[in-house]
């Protein structure tokens, strides 16, 4: 006889996999994750069902069990997500107040920007600095196809923002693409941008292996997109630089106004003596960011920077 389903043994004490081994996430494709262990094996893996509805992007630090040995049948299963030190997040669309895990434990958000073809999209420029700022990335702004069209106008928006521009051109020894590979080197980066931006060709100069597919720019200035999803690859001299798909919009509808200023703790504390449901933008009413600048506790740059960002977070990108 088949014993009643109640006599079965259960217990809600599960393993704590001790002798799980530790692995970063190189790339997510379709439920399987490709990993790097410590000692640099590549290596295929699963979710377990200990992690419950979390979800696992590129640039995760995790820990692992089963085989990994990178075998073709090798499979282990990600039995736990270390903590992050940064995360990129973005929504759908502003009214979508879900969010969408992009990339974790990046140091730096390099905003990748064409100065034509397709033509530069500020607002949307702002947006990603907003979601760099609010999920604790350094951003940094390249604009390529420096052949195409000026830098000057572009690099004089955001002078006052004080992101770091780099402007890269097409040729083999663009002095641009050395910058950027020096500020690259020895951390873990991200790169974002819009579909056509030339992420993809970027990536193939700062990593001559990696070979990524480089497409074109539709006749409607739009972008095709040629990478499908993020994946980490080690730059040659120390780091990780991490591809992503082209996007043509980057919704924020889970950032508040209070992690937007939270990355401006010199006006945060003036902040706390403005009157409750504030915006701090320009021409609010009872707004003690002004008083706090013309009483010299911050700069007026500062403020124009957080209220610019401010205005990309309320608005619509284009």
């Amino acid at each position: 006889m088949r014993p009643g389903r109640g006599s079965r043994p259960r217990t809600r004490t599960r393993p704590a996999h001790e002798d799980a081994s530790p692995a970063d996430v190189l790339s997510v494709d379709r439920g399987r994750f490709r990993l790097r262990t410590e000692d640099g094996t590549l290596a295929s893996a699963v979710r377990a069902r200990e992690l419950g509805r979390r979800a696992v992007v590129t640039g995760d630090r995790v820990a692992v069990v089963g085989n990994l040995s990178g075998g073709p049948d090798a499979l282990g299963r990600i039995v736990r997500i270390e903590p992050r030190t940064s995360l990129l997040r973005r929504t759908p669309d502003d009214t979508d107040p879900v969010e969408r895990a992009v990339v974790a434990n990046a140091e730096v958000l390099v905003v990748v920007t064409a100065l034509a073809d397709p033509v530069p999209r500020p607002r949307l420029i702002d947006r990603c600095l907003v979601a760099a700022y609010d999920g604790g990335l350094v951003p940094l702004l390249c604009l390529t196809k420096s052949d195409l069209a000026a830098p000057e106008e572009l690099v004089a928006l955001y002078e006052p923002l004080g992101v770091e521009v780099v402007v890269t051109g097409p040729g083999e020894d663009d002095a641009g693409v050395d910058l950027l590979r020096g500020r690259l080197t020895g951390r873990t980066s991200v790169l974002f941008g819009q579909s056509g931006v030339g992420k993809s060709t970027l990536v193939n100069r700062l990593v001559p292996d990696a070979q990524r597919a480089v497409g074109d720019v539709t006749g409607v200035g739009k972008g095709r997109h040629t990478s499908s999803s993020a994946v980490a690859l080690q730059l040659p001299g120390g780091g990780t630089v991490i591809d992503t798909p082209g996007v043509r919009s980057f919704g924020l509808g889970a950032v508040t106004v209070e992690r937007v200023l939270a990355a401006f703790p010199d006006l945060a504390e003036g902040a706390t003596f403005c009157p409750p449901g504030c915006d701090h933008r320009a021409g609010t009413p009872g707004c003690a960011l002004d008083g706090w600048v013309t009483d010299g506790r911050a700069s007026q740059a500062r403020l124009y920077s957080l209220r610019r960002l401010l205005d990309a977070l309320s608005g619509s990108e284009d």
